[in-house]
């Protein structure tokens, strides 16, 4: 069958004609989004004096090492000590300072979360916590570099800005929006290379969701590196059981744009979440939060369950943990179910509306 390009907003052409191929992670162009971080942190370096980067001994795994060899007095290397890290990048505020304090997000989110709660969220000051290896995209590394509890401690935090960018371009954005956002942003990159999805037009705003495929049947909203996960899930529902489901890349998951899943919920009436991140407390407990409070509607989530994960090539990491694509549409299929019945029930639709 013909796709319709008609229905994809931002969307590569090329990324569209192979959302139906087996091979499509090994022919499209990809890139981790670490090292766009890490491009685009050396662009801003150039335009704004008050860019410093604090690195914690994985400048080399992350990229910023080419931010210090550019601007040796604006780089400052701590070494294994990210608690001491986080520290001076609010001491380094203080002064007027942007500080993007990087390293890998089990380190950010757990280790300095003392320093990340009590010495930047607490006073709201101006660092952007740069968190690479996040959720378990870092699959070859194991459990203690896996940081599927990443998004749901920081979208915790009182105050906090938690963005998680599916691709480079969209990654690159973020840097730029992160750096003229006053407040702290947590931001949170893949270790393993993703496929580039979006061409420079895609409208990146923080806090503003953007619907990336049409769809009346159901909404499918995703984040990072499972929104090309969402893209194939609902093409293949489309070709082979007629299914329509609008895809909502949620690159930022605090604050929520509740108007947009919302909207998404009340045009569709069932609602799928997909996240590589623990299903307690992140994107999914986000959206379900709002909706049993406003409309409460069939909903599934996928994401990482109770369980820690293992090594392994992340394709085969994630697919075993539950989060690609035959996962997504079998929690289609799961809530369209659900919802037929659900609308179904005597004075149930007008209790909602």
């Amino acid at each position: 069958m013909t796709i319709n390009h008609a229905l994809y907003h931002y969307v590569r052409p090329e990324v569209v004609d192979k959302l139906t191929s087996d091979d499509l992670f090994k022919t499209l162009p990809s890139q981790a989004t670490r090292y766009a971080y890490a491009e685009a942190i050396l662009e801003l370096g150039e335009k704004d004096p008050r860019i410093v980067v604090l690195d914690a001994d994985v400048s080399k795994s992350i990229g910023t090492n080419k931010f210090a060899e550019k601007f040796p007095d604006r780089s400052f290397n701590f070494g294994i000590a990210e608690q001491n890290m986080m520290a001076a990048a609010a001491g380094m505020a203080t002064t007027g300072l942007i500080p993007f304090a990087s390293t890998y997000a089990v380190f950010a989110s757990m280790r300095a979360l003392d320093q990340v709660r009590n010495s930047i969220h607490y006073p709201h000051l101006n660092v952007k916590i740069a968190a690479s290896h996040s959720g378990i995209t870092p699959g070859p590394d194991g459990v203690t570099h896996q940081a599927q509890e990443d998004i749901s401690i920081m979208r915790a935090l009182a105050g906090s800005c938690v963005i998680a960018p599916a691709d480079s371009p969209t990654t690159k954005q973020a840097v730029y929006a992160a750096a003229a956002y006053e407040g702290p942003v947590y931001l949170s990159f893949t270790r393993d290379p993703v496929p580039i999805l979006f061409d420079e037009s895609f409208p990146f705003e923080i806090g503003k969701a953007v619907t990336i495929r049409d769809g009346d049947d159901v909404a499918v909203i995703a984040m990072r590196d499972l929104v090309i996960q969402a893209l194939i899930a609902a093409e293949r529902l489309a070709q082979e059981e007629g299914i329509q489901a609008r895809v909502i890349y949620c690159h930022t998951i605090k604050p929520l744009d509740t108007e947009a899943v919302l909207q998404a919920a009340q045009e569709t009436g069932a609602v799928v979440v997909a996240e590589n991140n623990v299903t307690f407390g992140g994107l999914g407990s986000a959206v379900a939060e709002l909706l049993v409070a406003n409309y409460p509607i069939p909903m599934r989530q996928i994401g990482v369950k109770d369980t820690f994960a293992e090594s392994g090539p992340y394709l085969e990491v994630i697919h075993k943990y539950g989060l690609t694509a035959p996962h997504i549409a079998n929690a289609v299929r799961e809530v369209l179910a659900h919802k037929a019945r659900f609308f179904k029930q005597p004075n149930l639709s007008a209790a909602i509306v």
